[in-house]
């Protein structure tokens, strides 16, 4: 494991994000994926979450430790009351998910405290369009078996990475369109290639699922392409 660090010691939080899954209706899973991740953009880019926003302090506090996300599930009454609660809801073409500020890891507001975290397998009834060329897109390790939940988290983290990664210029277009970006899988044999690209990769802590160090998404924002 590695030395603890600054980031380690600080107190620490979690970006809560609720997907909207009813038993009936579940949306699909590559859906929920990019939702999840234009979800956490949009909280990021929100004037709430910046300079004296009511956000701020929980934002940079949150961004001071380890950056912990957790994606829990709710339908029917569960998602109303999470829904007032202050935050953002997001949509997809068949996603909603709404994402809250930054909690103490253990100051969870009750109604989303009492939320599962299990129960997040999606499936996708049809195959995802393959991104464009120009497409910002969050590439999950094809060598990874992970909950929708798990993924939600982690294409979330990347997104987050590559937002930090872009100048004022490249954030504020990337906003004005709305956040457009593709999740899909890479090629087993062009993940190497990917992770050595030099675009920021998501290396997960291994609190669940997987094992601490796993890369589990690269960020490609055609800004940051190299070469």
């Amino acid at each position: 494991m590695p030395e603890p660090t600054n980031r380690d010691e600080a107190p620490q939080y979690v970006l809560p994000l609720v997907v909207h899954i009813e038993k009936t209706a579940p949306p699909a899973r590559t859906d929920a994926l990019r939702t999840a991740a234009r979800a956490v953009l949009v909280m990021l880019s929100d004037e709430r979450s910046n300079g004296e926003g009511e956000w701020a302090r929980a934002m940079r506090d949150w961004q001071d430790a380890r950056i912990r996300k957790v994606v829990r599930r709710a339908r029917g009454a569960e998602w109303r009351k999470a829904s007032a609660l202050p935050g953002i809801t997001v949509t997809g073409e068949s996603a909603e998910v709404r994402v809250f500020p930054p909690v103490p890891l253990d100051g969870w507001p009750k109604e989303l405290a009492k939320l599962q975290v299990s129960g997040t397998d999606l499936d996708d009834p049809e195959p995802p369009a393959a991104p464009g060329p120009s497409d910002p897109v969050l590439w999950l390790n094809p060598e990874l078996d992970m909950s929708a939940g798990k993924a939600m988290a982690q294409v979330g983290h990347g997104a987050q990475l590559a937002w930090w990664e872009l100048s004022e210029t490249e954030r504020k277009a990337w906003r004005e369109a709305g956040f457009p970006l593709s999740v899909a899988t890479r090629e087993a044999d062009r993940w190497r290639e990917l992770t050595e690209s030099g675009l920021p990769v998501v290396h997960d802590a291994g609190f669940t699922e997987i094992a601490p160090g796993s890369c589990t998404v690269v960020a490609d924002h055609p800004a940051l392409r190299r070469g």
